[in-house]
């Protein structure tokens, strides 16, 4: 049985993924009519009030992944030049929550945003300019480059594109939504090293509300 603070993926009519909404959201949409259709598994049902005639009650099918009407300004997002915003929680998603200087793994509490090159060397607070650091790799290369420190880099900073944004975004993503996200990384996405290539989840037991 799934959460009922699982996330749905929503995307455009042609299937770009565009966002996470929650249960209640998605269920706004169905009724407003902005759902075109439903690629993702049923994930949660919801039952509303008995129809005086019918004397049935209603029921809504939540999806997993929905695809729904309207402009979403998609198109911007997939331009070779779009950056997306950079945070410590995506940052350290991006990484795997490893310290790329040691290479263990920690969690966010223990984790920091390290400069490749320093800010006081003339470095950006850019993604390609960025990694995740312990506390400790951290506070010993200090304002020194990862060469200046005799620190080895284990990965190269990347800037994640919209979809692989989306993926770091997520929190707690289903084996069908993951599957539906792969299929629009780049072929060279540093992330299809990580990430399971996992079929479809099968969802039979609905949690309810």
């Amino acid at each position: 049985m799934l959460s009922l603070s699982q996330q749905v993926l929503r995307t455009d009519l042609a299937g770009m993924p565009l966002e996470w909404i929650d249960y209640r959201a998605a269920a706004r949409l169905y009724f407003l009519g902005q759902v075109a259709y439903a690629c993702g598994n049923p994930m949660i049902l919801l039952r509303g009030g008995i129809n005086a005639r019918t004397r049935e009650r209603s029921e809504l099918a939540i999806h997993s992944i929905i695809a729904t009407h309207g402009t979403h300004h998609g198109l911007s997002k997939l331009a070779d030049d779009y950056t997306p915003p950079l945070s410590n929680r995506t940052l350290f998603q991006r990484d795997d929550h490893l310290c790329l200087y040691c290479g263990g793994r920690f969690s966010a509490r223990h984790l920091s945003r390290d400069h490749v090159r320093p800010v006081s060397k003339g470095g950006r607070d850019e993604w390609n300019n960025v990694v995740t650091a312990c506390v400790r790799c951290n506070n010993y290369k200090a304002g020194r480059t990862p060469e200046a420190a005799g620190m080895q880099l284990l990965a190269v900073p990347f800037i994640p594109t919209h979809v692989e944004y989306i993926y770091l975004m997520g929190r707690n993503v289903l084996a069908d939504q993951m599957a539906f996200l792969r299929a629009h990384f780049p072929r060279t996405s540093p992330l299809l090293q990580r990430l399971p290539d996992t079929g479809p989840l099968v969802t039979n037991d609905l949690p309810t509300q």
